[in-house]
């Protein structure tokens, strides 16, 4: 990947403020309708994991050996199982990974906080700490109210990400367009933006 002022100003296109501004669209929705989205991102869940189970059936008489076909056809079922439970049973199954995703935060803020400990000395570790202790306190309360939590998390925290990953795009973009601009002038090009 080059760095030159050249290749810089010619990265950033149009496209690339149109897929931010519709992250950031798409965030406020799922931000505005957390239920639906939490319903949207539990069928797509579904079908991705049926789709996998798929490639993974015929991914296993790809490999050798006995014990890894086997291995690879219990996957697949696992897979389609779940896949199928997410989309007949949709409120289960956000019931379900709003589960996951409180026991996933609570041991990643653990880690942190590990983590943190190890390396307290070092500058800027208040961060390990700040992040460490957010991410608990974030999977110690959907845990808590773990059942009502499941209308609301899972569409909340991908509405959030979305919003945050289209903000990040834009701006990216529009920087990288200004640096592009800038370095033009300094080559004897024509500013534009």
């Amino acid at each position: 990947m080059s760095a030159n002022p050249e290749a810089i100003s010619s990265r950033p296109s149009g496209w690339s403020i149109v897929w931010a501004v519709l992250s950031i669209v798409a965030g406020l929705f799922a931000l505005a309708l957390p239920l639906e989205a939490s319903l949207g991102a539990v069928l797509v869940i579904g079908w991705v994991l049926i789709f996998s189970s798929v490639f993974q059936f015929l991914h296993a008489f790809k490999t050798k050996g006995i014990g890894s076909i086997v291995w690879k056809l219990l996957v697949a079922l696992l897979y389609l199982g779940v896949g199928l439970y997410f989309l007949v049973h949709p409120l289960l199954g956000m019931a379900t990974l709003t589960l996951a995703l409180a026991i996933f935060f609570f041991a990643e803020g653990l880690t942190d906080l590990v983590t943190y400990f190890q390396v307290r000395k070092a500058g800027a570790s208040g961060w390990i700490l700040v992040n460490a202790l957010i991410t608990l306190l974030l999977g110690v309360v959907i845990w808590r109210h773990w059942l009502s939590s499941s209308l609301w998390v899972i569409g909340t925290l991908l509405g959030i990400s979305m919003l945050l990953t289209g903000m990040t795009r834009l701006m990216v973009t529009l920087a990288a367009r200004r640096l592009g601009a800038l370095a033009g002038d300094s080559f004897g090009k024509p500013a534009t933006l």
